[in-house]
Formats: C-alpha cells, structure tokens, sequence
C-alpha cells in the first residue's frame, strides 16, 4: 500500500481546491514582462470578491512570460482612497508558490498563493493590485480586482 506525505497530501488537496476556483474579470495594471491570461480567486463566486475576516483565500494567476528570469517575488496591496496599502501574503518568494524557477521566455505558468484577510482588517470596499517582479525589478505580471472585506 502506497503511502504519501502531508505535502503531497496538501498538494493534491490545494490542486483540487484551484480546479474548483472560477476566473475573475481583471484589470492589468502594467504587465511589461509577461502576460496574464487567467486569474481565479477561491472562493469567489461573485464580483466584487467577499471576503470574510480570518479566513484566507487562494489566488491562481495563469500567465506568459515574456522574459528569463531566475527569481521572482510578489508583492500586495489594497488601494483605499487612491493610497496603496501593503497586504502581507505568507509567501513572496514566486519560486515557491508554483513556478518551477528559473522562468522562461515564451512558457505558461501557473502562479499559486494565499491572501490571508485578517480579523484586524477594517470592513471595506477597496482594491487589491498583485504583482510579480523579474530579478530586475520588472513587472511580470500586475492585475487588479475590486474586493469587500466583510
């Protein structure tokens, strides 16, 4: 009898939870070195995404690249009243939330995080802007959702 890991485990449940997430309608915000094709927030089944307190959610961001790059690192905020506010997010490092690194020129990727909604957070109406840095600071991937902190 086979027997598997916690992390193959969690891997298997995290891909089946991806498979349930529908695509969200985005807006690019500067995307130079690569592009989006897809981006699923689970659970969100309806725009603006509701998101309740204490409870994280996964994000996956299909997307092109349109460099090489050995690293990658994201970085989150939620725009409120036009300032940018930084959300922290578990893992920044985008060599460890799904893409197999170095990335390459021309290849598909699947970008996969959490997005943890704190309890201290205020219930509000704002922005959330992801992004995806190359190892020269470009901007891999850049896309926006409006969201609802419940």
């Amino acid at each position: 009898m086979a027997s598997f890991s916690s992390a193959s485990v969690l891997l298997l449940l995290t891909l089946g939870v991806v498979a349930l997430a529908e695509p969200v309608h985005f807006l690019d915000c500067g995307s130079t070195a690569g592009q989006v094709k897809e981006v699923a927030v689970f659970p969100c089944s309806v725009q603006p995404c509701k998101l309740q307190k204490g409870v994280s959610y996964i994000v996956n961001v299909t997307f092109v690249s349109n460099v090489w790059s050995q690293n990658t690192t994201a970085s989150v905020h939620g725009i409120i009243l036009g300032v940018p506010v930084p959300f922290h997010i578990p893992q920044p490092d985008g060599c460890k939330s799904g893409i197999n690194c170095p990335i390459e020129k021309g290849k598909t990727y699947n970008y996969l995080n959490k997005l943890p909604v704190k309890n201290e957070y205020p219930s509000i109406k704002l922005v959330v802007q992801w992004e995806l840095l190359d190892d020269k600071s470009n901007i891999v991937f850049c896309w926006k959702i409006p969201i609802e902190i419940v």
